[in-house]
């Protein structure tokens, strides 16, 4: 069992846990969702999606960003997961990425999708 991200307390009063395909989920969106520069000790950490949301929509940027997204994954969660396919796309204010993936550990082939609102 992993820590549930984001952190919050359980029913029973404790730190919410979560399993490993869920917490490996919680690790992706931490990726895509973070500037680098946010954390402390890990200045480089995250890919800055949220800032390419503001660029003018084209096949430049899209393709740009995902080249962007799959490297932080790679960079940061490479022991984890293989990245197979990612599809950003970014529709009025919302932003849409899915991930296909495999798990290194159990050779489970996942997708996850994530929005997020600018």
């Amino acid at each position: 069992m992993q820590i549930d991200y984001p952190h919050h307390i359980a029913r029973d009063g404790r730190t919410a846990q979560t399993g490993t395909d869920d917490h490996i989920r919680d690790l992706i969106e931490q990726v895509l969702f973070t500037n680098p520069g946010e954390r402390v000790n890990r200045p480089t950490f995250g890919c800055g999606l949220l800032q390419m949301v503001f660029g003018p929509n084209s096949p430049e940027l899209a393709s740009a960003t995902q080249f962007l997204v799959q490297s932080a994954l790679q960079q940061w969660l490479g022991e984890l997961i293989q990245v197979e396919a990612v599809e950003v796309e970014s529709l009025d204010t919302t932003l849409r990425v899915d991930i296909a993936y495999l798990v290194r550990r159990t050779q489970e082939k996942q997708q996850a999708q994530f929005l997020r609102q600018v």
